[in-house]
């Protein structure tokens, strides 16, 4: 077939599909003009209108996830072995590792000499949570918590394991979680977007791309929004010089008539998207300013928190409007916090970590528990793995670094149908392996879904032939973490 008469076979392809009655661009668009383009970000998504959700009674209406990008160590932290003090120095065996790949940093080592944490840990709360002395904020609420010490992942490098944590696969294209969600149960807010997504600034560590929260082969519409510490927190928040709001209303009705146009034309669903977008921004130029202005928060909440909250950018202050968003009924909240990579100097490192998120992480859990928030409110703390039980690099007297190590790593979860009070899966004595209930990653987005009111093997989106799922063709869900 000539290009010519490719071209035309799509033309009338697409005028088709513009046409059609039932083609979901024309639902959508239908349903967005309707209503008048100033209610249009109120509309459903298309997801959840055709997907009939959620398939059942959630526990959960929302999600907040506290990943900590670079992989904190388990054995710092939530899974304490104490019997490696009288091993310091000695070779890991053979026996544990079982031939188990290493990274390029440590295969070419000629020893790999075990090592405790140089932290103490403590029971802690009725339930007797074992936590480190390096979190006494969270161990203040170690009976609101479930922590998951068997979770396992496939990856040994940060990217692709942080792009299989946020997208359950670890090649990047597919969408990330928050984009399922978005994509499958919309907003239940008019005025913000459903996913929003902030980083800790001026910590370093590995880069983190903006197709970790991207909507992949979905929409772009369903695609985080990644809100900014510094001027406006979304970019061309502002109206330019000399544009008054009524001047911008009636230009992104005429821009709209334009869009539709095209749409009747082609019947392109970005184009749908283009308009949605639109519309939302314009609602965030009054919604966002209201979200960011602290100013009404008492100073109690400020103590809860700590001083770092005033500071846009923080990871206390992100913590702090992470609330504001739950309560103003944003579906999923990402909050990135990097700088957790100790090869070396894990000692002063770690320390530096938990003292800019201990606090912060378990007053967000505090906050939402006192405004009855918590109980349909997911809480996720967590990075992409864990640590080597072995130093990596030279073992001195003061002094030790470790390695990723995908085999077990721990995680917490709060609120939002968790079982509080939980510790969940053991590891062997030198935290490489788990003897106990493993969980692994599309487990986790499986149970994650299913208090979601979401049944992961239903929520699927037809691509390239196939129909793709955030679990792929695995997960289980993990009744025993949930009450």
């Amino acid at each position: 077939m000539t290009s010519e008469a490719q071209l035309a076979v799509q033309a009338t392809r697409r005028h088709f599909f513009g046409k059609a009655a039932h083609g979901l661009g024309s639902v959508a668009l239908t349903h967005l003009l309707g209503r008048g383009l100033s209610e249009a970000a109120e509309a459903p998504p298309p997801g959840a209108v055709s997907s009939g959700l959620p398939h059942f009674a959630p526990r959960a209406k929302r999600v907040i996830w506290l990943f900590q990008s670079g992989g904190p160590s388990q054995l710092e932290t939530f899974d304490p072995k104490p019997g490696l003090a009288r091993l310091r120095g000695q070779e890991l065996p053979e026996s544990i590792r079982k031939g188990q790949r290493l990274t390029t940093m440590t295969a070419s080592q000629s020893t790999f000499p075990l090592v405790e944490s140089a932290f103490g840990f403590k029971q802690h709360g009725s339930s007797g949570a074992w936590i480190s002395d390096l979190l006494p904020h969270t161990a203040s609420i170690a009976d609101d918590i479930g922590i998951v010490r068997s979770m396992h992942t496939q990856a040994i490098n940060h990217d692709p394991a942080v792009t299989f944590l946020q997208t359950g696969a670890e090649i990047a294209g597919r969408p990330s979680m928050g984009a399922w969600l978005s994509y499958g149960l919309g907003s239940e807010s008019s005025d913000l977007p459903a996913f929003v997504v902030m980083i800790t600034q001026g910590t370093g560590g590995q880069p983190l791309y903006d197709r970790l929260w991207g909507s992949g082969f979905l929409p772009t519409q369903y695609q985080g929004v990644k809100f900014r510490s510094v001027g406006d927190p979304v970019l061309y928040l502002s109206d330019p010089p000399g544009i008054s709001r009524d001047r911008r209303r009636r230009f992104l009705d005429t821009l709209a008539d334009l869009n539709k146009m095209q749409h009747d034309e082609y019947g392109d669903p970005e184009i749908v998207t283009r308009i949605a977008q639109y519309e939302m921004a314009f609602r965030m130029q009054r919604s966002v300013p209201e979200l960011t202005d602290l100013s009404g928060e008492p100073e109690p909440i400020f103590d809860l928190y700590g001083e770092d909250a005033r500071r846009p950018g923080t990871y206390a202050y992100n913590c702090l409007l992470a609330r504001r968003l739950a309560e103003r009924g944003v579906r999923f909240i990402q909050l990135y916090h990097r700088g957790w990579d100790q090869h070396g100097g894990l000692k002063q490192g770690i320390q530096r970590q938990t003292r800019a998120t201990d606090q912060a992480s378990a007053a967000l859990v505090q906050d939402l528990k006192q405004r009855g928030l918590l109980e349909d409110t997911l809480v996720v703390w967590g990075g992409e793995f864990g640590r080597t039980v072995y130093c990596q690099g030279t073992l001195t007297e003061s002094e030790y670094g470790r390695d990723h190590h995908p085999r077990c790593f721990t995680i917490w979860m709060a609120g939002g149908g968790i079982k509080p009070g939980q510790t969940y899966g053991a590891t062997d004595d030198f935290s490489y392996n788990i003897t106990e209930d493993p969980v692994d990653v599309h487990d986790l987005h499986a149970t994650i879904l299913h208090l979601l009111g979401v049944d992961h093997t239903k929520l699927t989106y037809k691509f390239q032939g196939r129909r793709f799922r955030l679990t792929d063709v695995h997960g289980r869900v993990q009744n025993t973490l949930l009450a």
